[in-house]
């Protein structure tokens, strides 16, 4: 009994069992299939929105893929001014517009079309347009050029039409502008587009930048430029803006003030003309240029585009006419005399009393070297300024010896580093000539007639216009070396202190006196008529071999307390007094009349 009970106990345990087992199962079994139909459903919505992206909707995307086009545009900065010391410009910006083209955007066949409608609006050949879009491509570039400073009736035109013309862009750009022309011209110099070398070494330049490529405009470049800024577009199939995706804003340049007075340029460059020489007018005390022309001159707008390499060629023999005559070395013939007097009495042989004894020429080793009249008997440094005796300085050089006058033409300087403060590259410093520079040179020996021709600012004497000018003023300013500078925020600096040149006052004064007698009485009175104020000078005239000689003329004004000194030079303009003298006093007339009146409010 027991046993049948336990067996049927067991029997029925085990049937529990199994159904328990078959349930679990079942469960195990639902929540696949649930699992797998969750899974099938969800696998098939994205399917479904692949299918629907890929074959409903896939060529409008594609569409809206191709016709909103994403394009980065540098954005120039403007260019920082150049004034006029009293806040005049020289160099500004104004606002142009220019044409780019997008190669990418449109096949080579659209493009032929797209050039053919373009053309007869900007006045530009199909073939240009198409050869310019070709040139892009095979250089990798994204955008190119092909019109600047587009006027208003194509830009209206353009806009209207713009539609037509996917992958072209109308860019508002700062331009350069020179609203003088060639009015200081190679001190302001020109812009040019930035070359793949300069962009390869300056990575913050950007393509067909503009940068400085003479005078101040490229001493003064990393002040000028500013920073160019970036801006990220979209563009519609209408070939419109439609919205910006980032931005960099462009950083403007800094203002750079000169020393020039624009008045006084325009002043020496009309009294000039259109003769080849240099006019330089500079304070005495301070070395700031007010004035430094030169002829032939340049039109720096020319530069402000792209030009062809013929154009370029052309400009560049157009009679040396981007050579600063300023600071290029010329004899500086009688003028130098007022060198060899300082030479003379700063070396102790000669006072400001001594008496030389003048005739109509010397002989010097068998060659005659002679007066430019039959001599003034015996005279001293005074009057031998104010006549410009030849036989009194070929006596005086030669007593003292050459080195004494290397010595206080350096001292002057004449022929010294003294024109590295100017910021403008292409200057050019003079020669005094020494024993070595002869042997260098001419290969032969230094003789004692070598002496006597520098003593007259000829021979192998060279010295600039500007140098010449400062050389004065340290005359006129009591006998201090002053450094010219054309940067008005380095006129306090401690590099343009002026330094004493070692002439005794009673030297400079008998210097002084013989410039003011020479246009008192001397060979400068054509400056003397009453029209302005006194003014000391001395004339000059060197010798060119096979031409006409050249016409000089330096002096300083007013003859008391002075301010001024200015340096002439016109290239075969014969006599001093002829050529020279009369530019300097028309500059003079403009310096008083502007700045007496300024001093008299």
């Amino acid at each position: 009994m027991v046993r049948e009970f336990s067996f049927a106990f067991g029997l029925r345990k085990k049937e529990e069992n199994n159904l328990s087992s078959q349930k679990h199962q079942s469960r195990s079994i639902y929540r696949a299939i649930v699992l797998m139909l969750l899974t099938t459903a969800i696998i098939g919505l994205q399917v479904n929105r692949l299918v629907k992206l890929q074959l409903i909707q896939g060529q409008q995307n594609r569409d809206r893929a191709e016709n909103n086009r994403i394009r980065p545009i540098p954005v120039s900065s403007n260019r920082g001014l150049i004034l006029d010391r009293n806040g005049k410009a020289f160099a500004s910006n104004h606002l142009t517009r220019s044409i780019y083209l997008w190669p990418k955007e449109q096949s080579k066949e659209q493009w032929k079309i797209t050039a053919a409608k373009l053309s007869p609006i900007i006045n530009i050949p199909a073939e240009k347009i198409i050869k310019k879009v070709e040139q892009a491509i095979n250089s990798g570039e994204r955008n190119v050029n092909i019109s600047y400073e587009v006027n208003r009736d194509t830009f209206v035109t353009l806009q209207e039409r713009a539609a037509e013309f996917s992958g072209v862009e109308v860019r508002s750009e700062s331009t350069r502008h020179y609203p003088h022309g060639q009015l200081a011209s190679h001190i302001i110099g020109y812009l040019g587009e930035v070359t793949s070398a300069e962009l390869e070494a300056n990575p913050e330049y950007q393509m067909r930048m503009m940068v400085g490529r003479l005078g101040v405009e490229a001493g003064a470049n990393d002040l000028l430029a500013g920073k160019w800024g970036k801006r990220l577009i979209e563009v519609n199939a209408q070939n419109q803006e439609i919205g910006t995706l980032g931005e960099i804003k462009p950083q403007a340049g800094k203002t750079v003030k000169l020393t020039l007075d624009i008045d006084l340029q325009k002043t020496a460059e009309k009294a000039l003309g259109l003769r080849k020489g240099a006019v330089v007018a500079l304070d005495v005390n301070t070395g700031e240029i007010l004035a430094m022309a030169s002829y032939p001159r340049f039109n720096p707008n020319v530069f402000t585009k792209p030009m062809s390499k013929a154009k370029w060629q052309n400009l560049h023999s157009q009679e040396q006419s981007f050579l600063n005559r300023s600071v290029q070395g010329y004899p500086p013939g009688s003028t130098f005399k007022i060198v060899t007097s300082s030479a003379a009495m700063g070396s102790g042989k000669f006072s400001p009393y001594s008496l030389v004894y003048t005739s109509d020429s010397i002989y010097v080793g068998g060659i005659s070297f002679n007066e430019h009249s039959g001599g003034y008997g015996s005279i001293g440094f005074r009057s031998a300024l104010a006549y410009s005796s030849n036989t009194f300085f070929y006596r005086v050089g030669m007593a003292i010896g050459a080195q004494e006058i290397i010595k206080w033409a350096h001292q002057l300087g004449l022929g010294g580093k003294n024109l590295n403060l100017l910021g403008i590259p292409a200057t050019y410093n003079g020669l005094i000539p020494t024993e070595e520079d002869k042997r260098r040179i001419y290969n032969d020996d230094w003789y004692l007639g070598d002496t006597v021709t520098m003593a007259i600012g000829q021979g192998l004497v060279l010295v600039t216009p500007l140098e010449l000018a400062a050389a004065v003023g340290a005359i006129a300013n009591g006998g201090k070396q002053i450094k010219p500078h054309l940067l008005a925020s380095e006129t306090n600096s401690p590099k343009i202190k002026p330094i004493a040149t070692g002439l005794k006052p009673e030297h400079i004064k008998t210097i002084r006196e013989g410039m003011i007698d020479a246009v008192y009485y001397g060979t400068a009175q054509s400056l003397n008529d009453g029209t302005i104020p006194l003014t000391g000078g001395k004339t000059g005239t060197s010798e060119v071999i096979g031409q006409r000689s050249h016409s000089l003329y330096v002096g300083f004004g007013p003859a008391y307390q002075s301010k001024i000194a200015i340096a002439v030079i016109v290239e075969n303009g014969g006599y001093g007094s002829v050529s020279a003298a009369p530019v300097a006093k028309q500059v003079f007339q403009t310096y008083f009349s502007k700045y007496n009146q300024a001093q008299s409010k």
